[in-house]
C-alpha cells in the first residue's frame, strides 16, 4: 500500500508557536505511520503561494496527497482550489476560510479547517489588561501583520473584553521576536515615546513580547529604564518550552495557551483519505489564560 504524504506549510521557523505545530505534526506523522514534508514561508504570503503551486503542479515531484497550510497572508483561496482541483487535500491552520463550504461541494478530497479560536484569544488577553490594570491606562500593543485573519480576529477580541479605560497604542511586527525589538527600538527614538503614560506592554505572540522587553532593557537606562522593564508583559501562544517557561521565570506576567492544531488536523487528513470521506468542516479547539485570571488577580 502506498504511503500517504502530507505536505505542511508553515509561516516560519521562527516562531515559538509555529515550531511547536511542526513538532505536533511529526509526532502524528510517526505515529501514523505517514511521510511527512514540512516547508516555511519566512512570513512571506507570495512566497507560500508559489512554494505551495510548486507541489501542486510541479513537474517531476511526488504530489501530496494533503496540503496542510498556516496563511501568512490570505486565506489563499485560489491555492486551495487548485489543489482540490488536482486530486489534493486541503486542510487549513487556524483561520477561517469561508470558501470551504463551496469547495467541499463537489470535492472528492478533504477540505477541512482545524483552528484555535483566534477571537477568543483576544478577549482572554482584553480580560487580562482588565485584571492587571483595574484603574485604567494605556497598553502598548504589538500586533501581527495588518494582512494576517489572527492579528485582525485577536485585536477585535481584546477591543471587545478590554475594559473601557484602557486604552491602545498599537505597534506593528512580523511574527518573530527580533522585529518586535527592532519596532519598540524605533518607536524609543521618538521623543514622545519617552513621555508615554504606557501601564502594560502586550504582544500578539508571546515572541513579541519577549523582544519588546528585551528592547526596553537594551534600549533605556536609570529610572526610565526601572519604570518600564517593571511593567507587565503579555504574549500569546504559551507553547510549553518558551511561554510557559517565560511566565514562570517573570520575563512574561501572563500568556494565552494556544492549542496546536497541525497534529489534530493531520490525524483527520489521513483518516478522511483512507476512508475516502470528509472531516466535519471546521474544528475549534479553544484557548486558556496561563496563569488563569484568578491566580492573576492574585498578584
Amino acid at each position: 500500500m502506498k504511503q500517504r504524504k502530507i505536505l505542511l506549510s508553515l509561516i516560519t521557523d521562527k516562531n515559538d508557536y509555529q515550531c511547536e505545530q511542526a513538532t505536533s505534526a511529526r509526532r502524528e506523522a510517526d505515529r501514523l505511520g505517514v511521510s511527512l514534508e514540512i516547508i516555511y514561508a519566512d512570513s512571506d504570503p507570495l512566497r507560500q503561494s508559489s512554494q505551495l503551486l510548486d507541489a501542486i503542479f510541479g513537474k517531476g515531484v511526488e504530489k501530496p496527497d494533503v496540503i496542510l497550510c498556516a496563511p501568512a497572508g490570505t486565506s489563499m483561496s485560489q491555492v486551495a482550489q487548485a489543489a482540490v482541483s488536482a486530486g489534493i487535500g486541503w486542510g487549513v491552520l487556524n483561520r477561517d476560510a469561508d470558501y470551504l463550504a463551496g469547495l467541499r461541494r463537489n470535492a472528492k478530497v478533504p477540505a477541512f479547517v482545524v483552528t484555535t479560536d483566534q477571537t477568543e484569544i483576544g478577549r482572554i488577553q482584553g480580560r487580562q489588561f482588565g485584571v492587571l490594570m483595574p484603574k485604567g491606562g494605556n497598553v502598548l500593543y504589538l500586533q501581527l501583520p495588518s494582512g494576517s485573519a489572527a492579528a485582525q480576529a485577536r485585536t477585535e477580541g481584546m477591543m471587545s473584553a478590554k475594559p473601557g479605560n484602557v486604552n491602545i497604542r498599537t505597534l506593528r511586527a512580523q511574527w518573530t521576536e527580533e522585529s518586535a525589538f527592532n519596532a519598540i527600538t524605533t518607536w524609543l527614538q521618538l521623543s514622545t515615546s519617552h513621555e508615554a503614560k504606557v501601564g502594560l506592554i502586550a504582544g500578539q505572540n508571546d515572541s513579541l513580547a519577549l523582544g519588546a522587553r528585551r528592547a526596553f532593557e537594551a534600549g533605556t537606562n536609570g529610572p526610565e529604564k526601572e519604570y518600564w522593564m517593571g511593567l507587565p508583559f503579555l504574549g500569546c501562544d504559551a507553547c510549553p518550552e518558551s511561554g510557559q517557561q517565560w511566565v514562570k521565570k517573570g520575563w512574561l506576567t501572563a500568556s494565552v495557551v494556544l492549542p496546536v492544531t497541525a497534529g489534530v488536523a493531520l490525524e483527520l487528513a489521513v483518516r478522511a483519505v483512507e476512508a475516502g470521506s470528509q472531516p466535519v468542516q471546521q474544528t475549534v479547539i479553544k484557548p486558556k489564560s496561563f496563569p488563569a485570571l484568578e491566580s492573576l488577580t492574585a498578584k
